[in-house]
């Protein structure tokens, strides 16, 4: 993701990156957002873990912690 924003900056040609990561470039007018109509909406990340037993210490730390953001 790096390497591909900073070709972008350097005006190398189109990419595909998150809103979020370019919002600061956009709103100083050095990057132009195109195609917005076809741009999907990102509702967010999702886990999914297969067990339906309790699950061990390390991902329940993960989960708990996205849950507080």
């Amino acid at each position: 993701m790096p390497l591909a924003l900073a070709a972008v900056r350097a005006g190398a040609g189109l990419g595909y990156l998150l809103e979020h990561d370019v919002a600061e470039d956009i709103a100083a007018d050095r990057l132009v957002q195109v195609l917005d109509a076809w741009c999907p909406a990102f509702p967010g990340y999702h886990l999914y873990h297969p067990s339906r037993r309790q699950t061990p210490p390390a991902p329940r730390a993960l989960i708990d912690a996205l849950k507080t953001n």
